[in-house]
């Protein structure tokens, strides 16, 4: 780092020892940065790309402020900062103080490890909760890809590290919602019915796990699961093919090693399971209606929400990106949205939406020209009541982590329930989809589209095509469909 603009340029993320290092001498720092930084990243995410990452920003930055996710739990690192900076203010440090003001979180990993960090900032409830960018280190890459950051995994070498950090620097901060799951059952007689992880997750089911003795949620005789998302919910035949694709890549990481063995590793597994062709390979399947009663709330009331028998996998949708960067809600018309009381779908008005699909061929409509799924609702609550004795478990996800959920064969009280919790403050590059009711760029709501795919595909259908439905509804190129088996 001997050129001089380099360094001068590389000051504006770098935070000084004594404020990472507690007990280190207080120095007296001259310049304030302009965008303070903490990066979190896991070495395990992107294959050895983690790793590459984690030497470029330590290079680049001060190596006490680059955390290695695998070694370091994102929430005591953010307290004992959080708590350093409150001493250093109160001691009239106004250096830390601006540090506090202009920090920024970046995190390199899937969506699961955006999910985590978002999750921990949350539940610290800190003074003046940082905004995240996220790195696209995973397979679909959602989150990123719905604010802007890509869907591509990023090059390591330490220019585009650098380019990186300046697009932190210049982005914007956009409020989402965040969500709310609970999950109570009565104790089983027998058994447990604990969520099953799949086994590779370093940080598995902490969005999702049974809640503390002393927790005001939880009730005698009851067990009670809680956790959160922000990007999306889903239960069914998608959840139960990414947990069947999580749990083989743990039994064999050494096939998994590149995009194409990934999709037909996906496709083969979604066969099997019945994803494509259920009548062939599982007539047993239960579609949503089988396994759970679904109602909404609507206007301060419970309303029971129709589920066509076809429906085998159900989607609560926040941010206008699943399965690697589809929208399966798509843009309804005027009429229709009138019509069914439906309104533009923001990521921070408090209200999220509920799209199903019969399969995965009915999933590969989002890769057209105003594909979607079926739009069932939009709602800021809804609740799953499960039928006594429909299955013996289900499949769920949440933001990309799926796990196994045993169910109570005995038990007619089963109920999921998602409401609003909160928001978070996200980090948002001008190629941002997502879109606030506050942002003056945002579409008014006087669309005119309508749900043809008569138009000629666009460039961003080209996009789509490539790069889209990473996991669950991309057909590979090169795959022959009667080779799988």
């Amino acid at each position: 780092m001997g050129d001089g603009n380099y360094d001068r340029t590389l000051r504006e993320f770098c935070i000084p020892d004594y404020i990472l290092v507690p007990g280190s001498e207080v120095r007296s720092v001259s310049h304030v940065p302009a965008c303070p930084v903490i990066v979190f990243i896991n070495t395990k995410s992107g294959g050895q790309l983690g790793g590459e990452l984690l030497v470029s920003y330590s290079t680049l930055l001060n190596r006490n402020q680059v955390f290695e996710l695998g070694k370091n739990a994102p929430d005591k690192v953010l307290q004992k900062l959080y708590a350093t900076l409150e001493t250093l203010k109160h001691n009239g440090d106004n250096f830390a103080a601006e540090i506090q003001n202009r920090l920024r979180i970046i995190v390199a990993g899937g969506d699961g490890t955006a999910s985590w960090l978002l999750g921990v900032v949350s539940d610290l409830k800190l003074p003046q909760p940082p905004p995240i960018a996220t790195v696209p280190l995973g397979t679909g890459n959602n989150l990123p890809f719905a604010f802007g950051w890509g869907k591509k995994n990023p090059t390591t070498d330490l220019q585009s590290v650098e380019t990186f950090l300046n697009h932190v620097k210049a982005a914007k901060e956009m409020k989402i919602d965040s969500w709310h799951i609970i999950m109570r059952m009565k104790a089983p007689k027998e058994g447990s019915c604990d969520p099953i992880a799949p086994l590779e997750l370093p940080h598995a089911m902490h969005t999702f796990n049974r809640v503390s003795s002393t927790d005001k949620l939880n009730l005698k005789g009851y067990h009670t699961y809680r956790g959160g998302f922000w990007n999306y919910f889903s239960m069914g035949m998608d959840a139960q093919v990414s947990y069947a694709f999580h749990s083989e890549r743990k039994l064999h990481p050494e096939k998994f090693k590149n995009q194409l063995y990934n999709q037909s590793a996906y496709l083969k597994l979604g066969c099997t399971q019945g994803w494509f062709f259920g009548s062939l390979f599982q007539s047993s399947l239960r579609n949503i209606a089988q396994l759970a009663k679904v109602k909404i709330m609507k206007k301060g009331q419970w309303e029971d929400l129709h589920i066509p028998r076809s429906i085998k996998s159900i989607v609560c949708l926040n941010l206008p990106s699943f399965s690697g960067g589809l929208n399966p809600w798509g843009t309804p018309n005027r009429k229709k949205s009138i019509y069914r009381d439906l309104t533009l779908p923001y990521v921070d008005d408090g209200l999220f939406e509920v799209v199903g699909f019969r399969d995965a061929w009915h999933g590969l409509v989002l890769l057209a020209p105003k594909g979607h799924g079926t739009r069932l609702a939009q709602t800021s609550r809804i609740r799953f009541e499960f039928h006594k004795g429909a299955a013996d478990c289900t499949f769920m996800r949440i933001d990309g982590e799926p796990w196994k959920q045993p169910l109570p064969k005995d038990d007619d009280a089963v109920v999921v329930e998602i409401s609003h919790h909160d928001q978070v403050s996200m980090l948002a590059t001008p190629l941002c989809r997502s879109k606030s009711i506050y942002d003056p760029s945002s579409p008014s709501d006087d669309r005119e589209e309508d749900d043809s795919s008569e138009e000629e595909p666009s460039e961003d259908w080209e996009e789509r095509r490539k790069f889209g439905a990473a996991e669950t509804f991309k057909y590979p190129d090169g795959i022959d469909i009667a080779q799988v088996s």
